[in-house]
């Protein structure tokens, strides 16, 4: 059977850009009547193929976000090794047309790319030749890149049955026609009345569709929701925090969750959602039928603004595994008690068989925002081993006995800013891992950042919608910030991370320029893959990290790679188009903002293909004259903290647009920009609804002050305008 359904699929990649006769489509029709198939055609993606991916038949896809369920980003595949690297050449490219950052993984079934790029555009290709098949535009309002926290990113889609599932920025999950690009069915996963938003890959099993949901930080309460794949007809949803428990219970799958969780909060913490949204990382184990959650960030951050009288807030920062079937909870695994610092758990999470301490154990791990690898019995979530990874300034180590952290004495925020590390900037955050079988080491992007942090007197915290509600305070002792930002800006490391589960120890590391390199792919061939803050994608041994090749792609792939096989040649694809890591470091560096847009980029061995010429570099314009006083500039620099710094840097270095190297023209439009809507085409929508004139006002002098601070310095060093 298996054979006649692998002939099929190759009949409909072979004839894919063909008339077919009629004579061909009978032949096909009678093959299938004549059998009880699955799936067949394009995305012809089902249980069975997925819980075989490393069978011959399958091994030259990636079919999913992980390729396969336990996500472990490993390829079989070896045409490409250690032997042979060095004459890896760019196959073709695609211009995704967009200077924000690209954080899709794609997919590749039967000898087609689907792909991903911001705002949802996804876009099917021939995967030899990277002729276009079809794109699909969902259309998300150009207003999402400042009403979701992180901006308009997408990290990938998902496939099944001849569909590829979409989960839009703005809530809707989308089946879109594999052959065709047209729309199936859509369904709404949230209302749009607080500030919800959809950044992370779906997962598909067992034709059902699981999704989260981001905007924690601005306060919603986050939950998991899973949708029939056929329909798009809810099938289970589970909260992640308790609602307010003067309600009724939810009704929905959560619920006996619930009463756990509900006795850890105190206050009236439902009043800003409470936080813990899913907005990344979703596995899936068919063998024990669960499905893992990794849950983020309380809203607000501060702990003692939103749970004042204390409690662990469940189920924040924790993994949570719940029933696939039904979406009722079976066991969870708290890393961060009272989450207090924007430590997520939404980090990629993969699973595997280990051999610890002369027994196999069937495993699932994770490298969070708070530093610490964590090695858990994925079956009932026991903590089995964790173990720190980079400078912390929060917890000595896990207790063993009960699986919390020691917190150090000078772990929780005061009113007082002190270095912090690790920070909301993350010691690893979405960027994606991967895991060898072979050398038996995970490879996750790291970095050690150190940010000053403090905490706003909780009588002093005001909610608003639609805005970072962190309650940290941003603008306190400047001078006292200053100096303990020149420390922190020192201490700022970025690399590649090779770990060892089994033992919790570093095996090496692979040192980078800054923080912000990408996602990691490891194949058969002893290499692993990543795009570099050095504007490079790379291709290092996995067994010792020794660097065979690398080439300038005129931008920091920061997506995680995928390899596929087409007529016996192998590929290597990747995404580039840098955000979402502000660096000290990157902001000062001559040129390193001078880049190409998005691409997808596809390599193989002998690849002959060039990238055009970057157009040149414009100079740095000189920023207008500061007028406002000092209390103005104080209020601006914490209005852009709660509501630009996201895409536009810390301190407005760097970031998506570095703000400081506007030009005469941009000034003078600014107030027509940030509350006028003049520029919503190109994703920079009004903030009217959340800010006065005279609060625009402020963050437009805050803006002019760093930018006199600053610019002497970077004229010195001949760095580039934006």
């Amino acid at each position: 059977m298996k054979t006649i359904q692998n002939l099929f699929r190759a009949i409909v990649v072979a004839t894919r850009n063909f008339p077919k006769p009629a004579i061909a489509g009978t032949l096909l029709l009678g093959i299938v009547a004549s059998c009880s198939m699955g799936p067949s055609g394009p995305a012809a993606v089902d249980s069975e193929r997925m819980s075989n991916a490393n069978s011959q038949e399958n091994v030259d896809d990636w079919m999913s976000y992980g390729r396969t369920y336990d996500e472990q980003r490993f390829s079989p595949l070896d045409q490409i090794n250690d032997g042979n690297v060095g004459e890896l050449g760019l196959a073709w490219f695609d211009d995704l047309e967009t200077l924000r950052g690209v954080e899709g993984t794609p997919l590749v079934i039967d000898g087609v790319i689907y792909n991903t790029s911001a705002f949802n555009i996804i876009s099917a290709y021939n995967g030899a030749t990277g002729e276009k098949l079809w794109t699909y535009d969902p259309q998300v309002d150009k207003e999402w890149a400042r009403l979701a926290c992180c901006g308009p990113s997408a990290r990938g889609i998902a496939a099944w049955n001849g569909k590829i599932y979409v989960a839009a920025l703005d809530g809707r999950l989308i089946a879109v026609d594999a052959e065709t690009g047209e729309e199936v069915w859509t369904t709404k996963t949230f209302e749009t009345d607080w500030p919800y938003s959809i950044t992370g890959a779906p997962r598909v099993f067992d034709g059902k569709v699981v999704i989260g949901n981001g905007g924690a930080d601005y306060g919603v309460r986050g939950f998991v929701s899973a949708y029939d794949a056929e329909t798009g007809e809810q099938l289970w949803k589970f909260y992640i925090v308790p609602g307010n428990p003067a309600d009724a219970p939810d009704g929905e799958a959560s619920d006996s969750a619930m009463e756990i969780a509900t006795p850890t909060w105190t206050g009236e913490w439902w009043k800003g959602g409470g936080g813990g949204t899913a907005w990344d990382s979703l596995v899936y184990d068919p063998d024990l039928n669960l499905v893992y959650i990794g849950t983020g960030n309380g809203a607000p951050h501060v702990d003692t603004i939103r749970s004042p009288d204390g409690g662990d807030n469940l189920f924040l920062c924790s993994i949570v595994a719940v029933n696939a079937d039904t979406g009722e909870y079976v066991w969870h695994y708290q890393m961060v008690p009272a989450e207090s610092w924007d430590f997520t758990c939404t980090q990629p999470m993969m699973l595997a068989d280990l051999e610890i301490e002369g027994k196999e154990r069937q495993v699932i791990m994770q490298a969070p925002k708070n530093g610490f690898f964590y090695v858990l019995d994925r079956k009932t979530g026991e903590l089995i081993s964790a173990k720190t990874y980079v400078p912390n300034t929060w917890a000595e180590e896990i207790d063993m006995k009960t699986g919390r952290p020691i917190e150090l004495p000078t772990a929780r925020l005061t009113y007082e800013p002190e270095l912090k590390s690790p920070t909301p900037l993350a010691s690893h955050s979405w960027h994606p891992m991967a895991y060898s079988p072979n050398t038996g080491l995970v490879y996750f992007p790291a970095h050690e950042q150190w940010m000053v942090m403090a905490k706003i007197h909780e009588e002093d915290f005001e909610h608003v919608n639609w805005r970072n509600n962190s309650g940290l305070d941003w603008v306190s002792q400047p001078e006292k910030r200053k100096k303990l930002q020149e420390i922190a800006d020192s201490r700022e490391k970025g690399f590649l991370l090779a770990w060892d589960p089994v033992n919790q120890k570093e095996a090496f590391r692979i040192k980078h320029i800054a923080p912000g390199s990408g996602g990691v792919l490891a194949t058969q061939g002893n290499l692993i893959f990543q795009g570099t803050p050095e504007k490079e994608f790379a291709a290092y041994r996995a067994d010792n990290g020794k660097k065979l090749w690398s080439m300038p792609v005129q931008n920091a792939p920061i997506a995680g790679p995928v390899t596929y096989m087409i007529d016996g040649v192998q590929y290597i694809a990747v995404n580039t188009g840098w955000a979402g890591q502000p660096s000290s470091i990157l902001a000062k560096m001559p040129g390193w903002h001078h880049l190409s847009t998005g691409r997808l980029m596809v390599f193989k061995l002998g690849g002959q293909e060039k990238l055009p010429p970057l157009p040149p570099q414009s100079e740095l314009p000189r920023p207008p004259r500061l007028t406002a006083d000092e209390t103005v500039v104080r209020e601006g620099a914490k209005l852009f903290a709660e509501t630009c710094s996201t895409c536009h840097g810390k301190d407005a270095r760097g970031g998506l647009k570095d703000l400081r190297w506007m030009t005469p023209e941009t000034h003078a439009d600014f107030m027509d920009i940030v509350l006028g809507g003049k520029r919503t085409e190109k994703g920079m929508a009004s903030f009217a609804d959340i800010l006065t004139k005279e609060q625009a006002e402020a963050i437009h002098q805050y803006i002019i002050a760093r930018a006199n601070e600053d610019w002497a310095e970077e004229v010195a060093k001949g760095a580039a305008a934006q």
